[in-house]
């Protein structure tokens, strides 16, 4: 037996945001989709959960988040200190929403907040690292690059089809690139066909996903190269397994 999204969130505990967070995060496994492309999820795997110790607490936990403002809060800085940590690549954001002055709001974590606390303290007080003032001076900003990256690693993480590999790969790459490394359109509609769906959050006035969008795409060189050569690799794969298969190609 399975049950919808709302009905598994509700006998969770959690608000959709939060459940949304639990699924992103592989706290809740996803069941098959039902009709209508609907995700699932089994009723053995909400039982698994509501077992586990300290339930429904320590699920919340998991899940909660927070803004820069709560973060350094937490972490007992100022706001100024935590945004150059975080913009430095010292904590990773796990979520973002665009506010109405259109302007990106990042989400943490306050499980890894507490846990980056107790790991870095020399990072909380004193003087920030030669290299943290090197990277403040050139503007370095590394907290779109880190959540892409944590995204497509979460994303990789629900599903072992090869082609369903490569079209998460080829989502984060310009399209430019995208064509350069995918020549057949068939295969490129094939992976179109196969792209995730945004992030739980991702806004849906013209203005605001614009600016969403953009933390959707690969920007530095380097980031490009490694997503085109990952691309590359996961079609391979895909190719080889569509030949042992047998079948005709992209559909």
């Amino acid at each position: 037996m399975a049950v919808g999204g709302a009905r598994a969130a509700a006998e969770l505990g959690l608000g959709r945001a939060d459940f949304a967070r639990a699924v992103q995060l592989g706290i809740v496994r996803a069941g098959a989709a039902g009709p209508g492309g609907a995700t699932r999820f089994a009723r053995v795997e909400l039982d698994r959960i509501r077992s586990g110790e300290g339930f429904p607490r320590t699920l919340r936990d998991r899940v909660e988040t927070t803004g820069a403002a709560g973060a350094a809060e937490l972490l007992g800085v100022s706001p100024a200190r935590f945004t150059r940590l975080a913009r430095c690549g010292h904590v990773t954001p796990v979520g973002y929403r665009i506010n109405r002055y259109r302007v990106v709001v990042w989400l943490y974590l306050t499980e890894e907040l507490k846990e980056f606390a107790g790991r870095r303290p020399d990072l909380l007080r004193g003087g920030a690292p030669a290299e943290d003032r090197e990277g403040a001076v050139a503007g370095e900003d590394q907290r779109p690059r880190r959540w892409r990256g944590r995204h497509v690693g979460l994303l990789l993480r629900r599903t072992a089809d090869p082609w369903e590999r490569a079209a998460i790969l080829a989502s984060v790459l310009p399209d430019g690139e995208v064509a350069g490394a995918v020549p057949d359109p068939a295969e490129r509609t094939r992976l179109a066909g196969l792209a995730p769906p945004p992030p739980y959050g991702h806004p849906q006035a013209e203005a605001a996903a614009a600016v969403a969008l953009r933390l959707l795409r690969a920007e530095q060189p380097e980031e490009v190269l490694w997503y085109r050569t990952s691309l590359d690799f996961a079609l391979t794969g895909a190719r080889a397994q569509s030949k042992a298969t047998g079948e005709s190609g992209p559909t």
